[in-house]
């Protein structure tokens, strides 16, 4: 006797924004490490980046199921576990972009010149990775909008009366038989949102970097 489509558009609200807030955080944060791990390349930096590699070496569902079965589930939860569990990929790749861009030619010249760390950073090194960066996070979104649905489904993500994707699929799996359209319409939108931000990182990262060529 509920509504299917409301209960797919307040569940995409929750979904959404849990999937926004985490890429987000993870991407600030993972950018701002990686940046930092390859301008000083210092014991800091050494330190940061095992700790990336203790965090990557560990599977991310499986963390966030036992620490969402720890501390309980709830949005800020799903929110914290997933930023964290994410982090390290952002870290990784602003690192290796940095170490990359700061061997180019015109970063050399600039730095021969006397261009300050600040400088470099800001008109040179940042524009460069910020295309990678964009397009890891519309990837790390689709990926991050899967683990909360499965989170969901499993009992650990948001709980009732709240809603998402995940948790409708999981509500329609004991009636596949009489009302097979509960679990379907959630999947669907699921697959349909997954694929297009596949095609939409492939077109943003063609576009950030054909606009970076020209500038």
């Amino acid at each position: 006797g509920r509504s299917i489509l409301a209960r797919l558009i307040v569940g995409s609200s929750n979904t959404m924004t849990i999937a926004l807030a985490t890429v987000c955080a993870s991407t600030i944060i993972g950018a701002l490490l990686g940046i930092y791990a390859g301008i000083k390349r210092g014991w800091i930096a050494q330190v940061i980046l095992r700790a990336a590699d203790v965090l990557i070496s560990l599977p991310s569902l499986l963390l966030a199921m036992v620490v969402l079965y720890v501390l309980g589930a709830s949005a800020v939860n799903v929110v914290l576990v997933l930023a964290i569990t994410r982090i390290p990929v952002f870290l990784r790749t602003a690192y290796a972009e940095v170490l990359e861009v700061r061997e180019r030619m015109y970063v050399t010249a600039a730095e021969v010149f006397g261009a300050s760390t600040l400088r470099l950073l800001v008109q040179h090194i940042t524009p460069a990775i910020v295309p990678t960066l964009l397009t890891l996070a519309a990837m790390e979104f689709a990926l991050v909008m899967l683990t909360e649905s499965g989170l969901s489904f499993l009992g650990l993500g948001l709980q009732p009366p709240e809603i998402t994707w995940g948790l409708m699929v999981a509500e329609g799996r004991n009636h596949l038989a009489p009302a097979w359209w509960i679990s379907l319409w959630p999947g669907i939108a699921i697959t349909l949102v997954t694929l297009s931000l596949s095609f939409i990182a492939d077109w943003l990262n063609l576009i950030l970097r054909w606009a970076h060529l020209v500038v």
